[in-house]
């Protein structure tokens, strides 16, 4: 074998004992990134529900705020006929 052949191999050979380790590194952190990342989006999604739950409530009460305030003003009107009626029969 000639110079250039064992230099070559020794090039693939050192290449790959530096290219093994650095793609099984990489899968491992990644796997590792994608735990925490799953994490994280468990606890948004958690808390976007409980934000959601909030915002639901929160039109239920408007709902009802107009409801009363209909029936408080359709009061205040009656009030006031009742009133000017008994103002008209003095």
């Amino acid at each position: 074998m000639s110079d250039a052949w064992v230099n070559l191999i020794a090039a693939a050979v050192s290449g790959l004992l530096v290219a093994i380790p650095t793609i099984i590194a990489t899968v491992t952190s990644n796997k590792a990134h994608d735990k925490i990342v799953d994490e994280r989006m468990r606890y948004l999604v958690e808390k976007v529900t409980d934000l959601a739950a909030k915002v639901e409530k929160h039109n239920e009460f408007n709902d009802r705020l107009i409801i009363v305030e209909q029936k408080v003003n359709a009061a205040h009107e009656r009030l006031d006929l009742i009133q000017s009626n008994k103002e008209v029969k003095k």
